[in-house]
């Protein structure tokens, strides 16, 4: 390791512990030359996470992209800072598990589930994105199918003895 301060690189690890909660180790060095001390942090390197668009481009997963993606979304609905950037970390954890290249659709996929727990107009939003909608059937199918599959099931009311419904 070269010396910050005199450029040589002749030193002695002095200490040595984890940092980060174990994702780096953080080592305090003694430049033998000038006699100064100096801190280094040693961390794995992360590999690169692909992204293929829909034209075949690759290109790396920008978490920034997809929280702005995420705000626009979420665009004054009561859905703070912490939880889109949560939901960015999520689908970045759950991606990265998956594979080193991922399809564009994957990772929509992936957020709209998120979203779809977390804030339902800002899923519909993100979704007209996401799938491109071009008309209002698209957003009543979307709709549809989100309260299909979240609202809870309904039993009708028992009839009475004259055909009717039953008055409690």
């Amino acid at each position: 390791m070269r010396c910050p301060w005199c450029l040589v690189d002749d030193d002695r690890v002095v200490d040595s512990r984890q940092a980060e909660d174990g994702a780096a180790i953080r080592r305090r060095r003694h430049c033998l030359s000038c006699g100064r001390r100096y801190t280094t942090f040693e961390r794995v390197e992360e590999l690169p996470l692909i992204v293929v668009k829909r034209s075949g481009a690759r290109q790396p997963f920008d978490r920034a992209k997809l929280i702005g993606g995420l705000e626009a979304a979420a665009k004054n609905r009561p859905v703070s800072a912490a939880q889109l950037d949560d939901v960015a970390r999520s689908v970045e954890e759950e991606l990265r598990e998956a594979h080193a290249e991922v399809s564009s659709e994957v990772v929509g996929r992936t957020v709209l589930e998120r979203l779809r727990v977390l804030d339902q107009v800002a899923y519909v939003r993100f979704a007209s994105v996401y799938k491109g909608f071009e008309a209002v059937d698209d957003f009543r199918r979307e709709v549809g199918l989100l309260t299909k599959t979240t609202a809870p099931k309904t039993t009708a009311p028992e009839p009475s003895a004259d055909g009717g419904p039953a008055d409690g």
